[in-house]
């Protein structure tokens, strides 16, 4: 089983995924002038499948996703281009906004 970490919430009308791997929860990485925490309060504590996290990628508007098991998921399903990937102190780092019309 993957050790992934996410929360999905409803912000209007926008269904906001937020998901990592589990070791990196609650942990800061910084890399020259970047850095990121991340926290339960945001990613939260809910341990899914990567069955559970595939569906909550096809169905979110924005995804926050830190780690390669995520973001390397969100390539596979070709929501995320590798080159739209940066790295902070080693850990991969995506953000995806879906746009309709």
């Amino acid at each position: 089983m993957y050790a992934i970490v996410m929360k999905l919430t409803k912000i209007g009308d926008e269904n906001l995924l937020a998901a990592t791997e589990l070791r990196l929860l609650n942990k800061t990485f910084r890399e020259r002038n970047l850095h990121i925490t991340v926290t339960d309060n945001f990613y939260g504590t809910m341990r899914v499948s990567m069955d559970v996290f595939r569906s909550a990628l096809q169905i979110c508007t924005i995804a926050n996703l830190v780690g390669k098991t995520v973001t390397d998921e969100a390539i596979k399903l070709g929501l995320i281009d590798p080159e739209n990937i940066i790295t902070i102190d080693g850990v991969p780092y995506a953000q995806y906004a879906k746009i309709t019309n």
